[in-house]
């Protein structure tokens, strides 16, 4: 990797934002102003100032300079995140340029720099209570003297309660504390208003499969032609591309839910179709959580004296019964969250195989995303020519739809696979 960057696929032009917002940063920190008060920096203020700079750090733009707090756009796989840590390893950088090599990069990217703060939505939103200790451990100056950041990815899962404390915290933002959001758009129902008239937008877009499949075979050693049927299958999602590629159980899920089509061939087969999605996502989540949840709770338990002989051992495990309650609460949310996403990721692949479907009903010079099943899509397509595939595919995306909006997955799926049955 010759850089921060490297892995942020097809986003040409925000990274050249990004380049010259880092360097915008590290000329603020080699010639620091202070207020006409004596108060701490005013990030915007000395962008201001270093934007008129004719050096050669200097950014192109007035909307090249530093700011406190950004959000990261972009649909799902365009690397929202990806582009918020690199954003991040750039600022801690030593060079003050993203070299990818020096600690601060290193320690970055690798999510153990002191001064970074990854937040990771594991339920189905972040509370107010999570916020207010960030916010409060964010206003502390950083420990290596560059930048204290706070990264929070899936910004869209913020409670109203949650945005009004992080909002104080970007009105009023502590010295050399930067704020990096990540979320789907920057509409209302994704991010408030408020917080977003005081960021600035990094918009990413989907890359290209041949961009995604590149930087498999060069990242990731993976086969030029594997790597190019995952680019595709994965529709632009870079995370997504990797795991066919390399997992045999993410081919054969997918396997599964493309063959959903075949057997809708009656009322029983389409509920009997539905089970078995929700059964195959609910059993896909277990698995990824089922060793996070194992290990929290035995430390957990070792913390609250488990296991112990001492005078009051037995008395404490007894009163942390509410603590135990509480994990198995967090836990209980973030299954439910994993669950969501491996059924969401299952109705993208669905999703697919009927675009695939309409675009050759109207016989379009677009390529499909699922090659291994063209031929199924096209005897689809010449069955229910493109009104009927159009109508199967808004089906796909209305359960989706209703499952963001908090639908029981069971009667979303199940109202589909009815509406894909009868057309």
């Amino acid at each position: 990797m010759t850089d921060v960057f490297g892995d942020l696929v097809g986003q040409d032009e925000a990274v050249a934002m990004l380049r010259r917002a880092a360097a915008s940063a590290a000329a603020l920190l080699r010639a620091p102003v202070t207020s006409p008060a004596g108060g701490h920096d005013d990030l915007d203020a000395l962008a201001e100032e270093h934007d008129g700079d004719p050096g050669p750090a200097a950014p192109a733009d007035p909307g090249g300079g530093m700011t406190h707090a950004w959000i990261f756009t972009g649909p799902p796989g365009s690397g929202r995140s990806v582009a918020a840590r690199a954003f991040a390893a750039a600022l801690e950088c030593v060079h003050g340029t993203g070299c990818g090599t020096c600690p601060g990069c290193h320690t970055t990217l690798a999510g153990t720099h002191a001064d970074v703060r990854l937040v990771v939505p594991e339920g189905l939103s972040i509370g107010v209570n999570e916020m207010r200790a960030l916010v409060l451990r964010a206003a502390s100056a950083p420990s290596g003297g560059r930048w204290q950041i706070v990264i929070i990815e899936d910004a869209d899962r913020l409670t109203e309660a949650a945005g009004n404390a992080l909002l104080k915290a970007i009105e009023e933002p502590p010295p050399r504390t930067v704020f990096l959001l990540c979320a789907p758009s920057t509409h209302p129902d994704d991010i408030s208003v408020t917080i977003r008239s005081r960021c600035r937008v990094v918009p990413l877009r989907q890359p290209p499969p041949a961009a995604v499949a590149e930087v498999l075979v060069r990242r990731d050693g993976i086969a030029p032609d594997v790597a190019e049927w995952a680019a595709a299958a994965a529709q632009g999602h870079v995370g997504r591309a990797r795991r066919l590629a390399r997992d045999p159980e993410a081919r054969q899920r997918r396997d599964a839910v493309l063959a959903v089509p075949r057997r809708l061939t009656g009322v029983g087969a389409a509920f009997d179709a539905a089970s078995a999605l929700i059964e195959a996502a609910e059993a896909e989540a277990a698995a990824s959580v089922a060793e996070i949840d194992e290990a929290e709770r035995t430390a957990l338990q070792t913390a609250l004296g488990a296991g112990g002989t001492g005078r009051g051992a037995a008395g404490a495990m007894r009163g942390a019964a509410g603590q135990l309650k509480d994990l198995e609460k967090r836990q209980k949310s973030r299954a439910t969250r994993a669950q969501r996403d491996a059924l969401d990721r299952a109705l993208v692949d669905l999703a697919g195989f009927y675009r695939d479907a309409l675009i050759m009903a109207l016989r379009a010079p677009v390529a499909p995303v699922h090659t291994d099943t063209a031929s199924l899509a096209s005897a689809g397509a010449q069955k229910w020519d493109a009104e009927g595939s159009l109508r199967r595919l808004e089906a796909v995306l209305e359960c989706r739809a209703a499952i963001e909006a908090n639908v029981k997955p069971r009667i979303a799926v199940e109202a589909m696979m009815l509406a894909l049955w009868r057309g």
